[in-house]
């Protein structure tokens, strides 16, 4: 596995460092959920957890100036003193608190802080730059390296490539994030927005979606059609201003109602007219509820904070509730769909 052994190359080249300790990455969106439209298209998306390093700690800090339907996120480096643990356990670590700067600027590397922060916030751009770094310098010592190409895509908040045998390709996009406690929530570098500020990390919700289909899979019977239904409606509405997120909202709220031993192949007309109807009332009403935020029937291995499960939920719909003109056209489209 790809990203297996970039994260035993990423221990090792990173170990004693001072850079953010990478963690085991994380299958997130369509490909590894199972409903990818279409195969040549697809983007292998894994989201990197990271933690501080030695002598650093993160402190999350929700912005101020937050949108109504984003919560986006700060995080704060702060240095630790490591005085303590270096009498204890012999490490030649100097502390970056309590020695002088002329020792630490001859004897260490330098801190988080002079290296990927800006103003002592976490940069996702710088971050963004040295994740480039760390995969094409990893990439020669591993054993794909010897019968596949890399090629690096751009990007300025996430690490792009594609690896290349012959004929056959993949794409895969490393996003990175700080987890927001022991929960399944984490900020990430993926952005919400057009214009997103580098040290802006907006909150994801796709490790914990992912962890629902996953839990939905451990429950479905064989011939389950759930990923099918979701597949068709993602490729019926291309084209057309419903996206693919709002679908796979609408399918999770179904699945989360409708047991799973009602997806059976002999009842793939009804889920079908139910995610066709359900589209319908949220078009006509103009509302469509987030699945994660606000939802408190989630399955008990989901594990959320509670400002997250306790939160208002937002309307991925709001576009239609404030422009006629948008709520029009997605009427329209809907008896085009």
């Amino acid at each position: 596995n790809l990203m297996d052994n970039y994260a035993v190359y990423f221990g090792h080249v990173l170990s004693n460092s001072f850079y953010p300790v990478l963690q085991r990455a994380i299958g997130v969106g369509s490909a590894f959920e199972g409903w990818s439209p279409r195969e040549q298209d697809v983007v292998y998306q894994v989201l990197i957890p990271m933690t501080p390093p030695r002598g650093h700690s993160f402190h999350l800090e929700l912005d101020s100036a937050e949108q109504r339907h984003v919560r986006n996120f700060r995080v704060r480096v702060q240095l630790e003193c490591t005085c303590t643990e270096e009498q204890q356990q012999g490490e030649n670590m100097l502390c970056f608190l309590h020695h002088p700067e002329e020792e630490l600027r001859r004897n260490q590397d330098p801190s988080l802080l002079d290296t990927l922060c800006t103003d002592s916030y976490l940069d996702v751009q710088k971050t963004a730059r040295w994740f480039y770094q760390l995969v094409r310098a990893v990439w020669p010592a591993l054993p794909q390296s010897h019968n596949w190409h890399l090629m690096l895509l751009p990007s300025r908040r996430s690490c792009q490539f594609k690896v290349t045998s012959g004929r056959e390709s993949f794409r895969i996009e490393m996003l990175f994030g700080v987890r927001r406690g022991d929960s399944d929530i984490f900020v990430s570098s993926q952005p919400r927005e057009a214009h997103t500020q580098s040290t802006t990390w907006p909150e994801t919700y796709a490790v914990a979606e992912a962890e629902f289909f996953q839990h939905i899979a451990r429950q479905a019977p064989p011939d389950s059609l759930h990923l099918k239904c979701l597949q068709f409606f993602i490729c019926l509405q291309l084209g057309f201003s419903f996206s693919a997120y709002a679908m796979k909202t609408i399918v999770m709220h179904l699945l989360n109602v409708v047991p799973v031993s009602q997806w059976h192949r002999r009842d793939l007309l009804q889920r079908l007219l139910d995610i066709s109807y359900s589209l319908y009332l949220c078009v006509q009403g103009k509302h469509l509820n987030h699945f994660i935020v606000g939802n408190q029937w989630l399955p008990q291995d989901i594990r959320l904070p509670p400002d997250v499960q306790r939160g208002q939920t937002y309307n991925l719909f709001h576009l239609l509730a404030e422009e006629s003109a948008a709520h029009s056209q997605a009427i329209n489209e809907y008896w085009v769909l």
